[in-house]
């Protein structure tokens, strides 16, 4: 395994009554196989769901230190014990400041990578969030639009691009350009070779029609947006192949044929990969100058402090997060 050891990877807890706490805890405890990590938010919602061992801290330096016996929290501030299950405005405003403090951590350079818990953004939009999500909120900070900035969510044997990402399905044919096919595609390829070492990525486009459209008997935005894009992405040298019918393209000898598949639409490319990695998906945002991941689920408020949240995902994600870094200090 490949790790970023020199400094901690940040870890912001999400939503203090959602399962966040919960799985950063349950992670410390398969530290021996993670780099180490600090939990960025509020230590109260930790104790509120665990009994192990945290160690409240100033610095990543002392939580780097702590690592080894206990939990190292960063504290952005204790607002009270929190209600597992039931989230509220103030919690939402705890999440924030921690995502806030974790992705400066990671632009300074303090963290090697920056893992975000799962949020409510309902809670988020109570108390003055803006941004579709933690994806879009983070390329912001980091000066990157959302064009270029591409949420891929991989698994053990598959990895997916959505092109349209949060968008009603009426919109997609209307957003779905032919620029902004090429734009992910572009950085879909720049991030498989810097983040996961992948000298010439292979890359799979599915069609948004049934069939990929029957050569226009079915829809033409594959005829319109899809195949010149595709040419455009292989006259620059990327090896980009499509567009193919959806429902022929997630089999396993069909996944053995690229490293990654790009999907028009939000749910074509997250129903495979949560069917065949639910427990191990990872949510990774390329295009960034910062390595970030995150665990590819919600904060399932319903389970929270039941001590029965399944920490997989967080524990992939806090690893693949310490081998991206690695490969970009290599």
């Amino acid at each position: 395994m490949i790790i970023a050891d020199v400094t901690p990877v940040a870890v912001s807890m999400g939503d203090p009554a959602g399962i966040g706490p919960e799985i950063v805890a349950k992670a410390w405890g398969a530290r021996s196989v993670l780099p180490p990590f600090v939990m960025i938010g509020d230590a109260a919602a930790v104790r509120a769901v665990w009994s192990g061992p945290v160690a409240v801290v100033e610095t990543l330096e002392q939580g780097l230190a702590a690592f080894g016996r206990a939990l190292p929290v960063l504290s952005t501030g204790e607002t009270g014990v929190r209600t597992p299950g039931s989230p509220d405005e103030a919690g939402a405003g705890s999440a924030l400041q921690a995502l806030e403090m974790a992705v400066g951590l990671v632009r300074q350079g303090a963290a090697s990578a920056l893992v975000t818990g799962p949020v409510s953004k309902a809670a988020l939009y109570a108390v003055g969030f803006t941004h579709p999500g933690q994806t879009e909120f983070v390329a912001e900070r980091c000066g990157v639009t959302a064009r270029n900035a591409v949420m891929m969510l991989a698994g053990p044997s598959l990895r997916v691009v959505p092109i349209t990402g949060h968008v009603p399905l009426a919109d997609v044919s209307r957003l779905m350009t032919c620029e902004l096919i090429v734009a992910k595609g572009r950085a879909t390829a720049r991030g498989l070779q810097r983040s996961f070492g992948i000298a010439a990525p292979r890359l799979a486009f599915a069609g948004l029609n049934p069939h990929a459209g029957e050569s226009g008997t079915i829809g033409r935005e594959e005829i319109d947006a899809m195949v010149p894009a595709i040419a455009e992405l292989r006259a620059e040298g990327i090896d980009a192949s499509g567009p193919h019918a959806a429902d022929t393209l997630f089999h396993p000898r069909a996944r053995a044929r690229y490293d990654a598949v790009l999907c028009p639409t939000h749910d074509q490319a997250l129903i495979p990969l949560k069917t065949i990695h639910f427990d191990e998906g990872v949510n990774v945002t390329l295009g960034l100058p910062i390595v970030r991941t995150s665990p590819d689920h919600g904060t399932a408020f319903d389970i929270a402090g039941k001590d029965v949240a399944e920490p997989g995902a967080m524990i992939a994600a806090i690893a693949m997060a310490g081998e991206m870094a690695g490969r970009r200090l290599g």
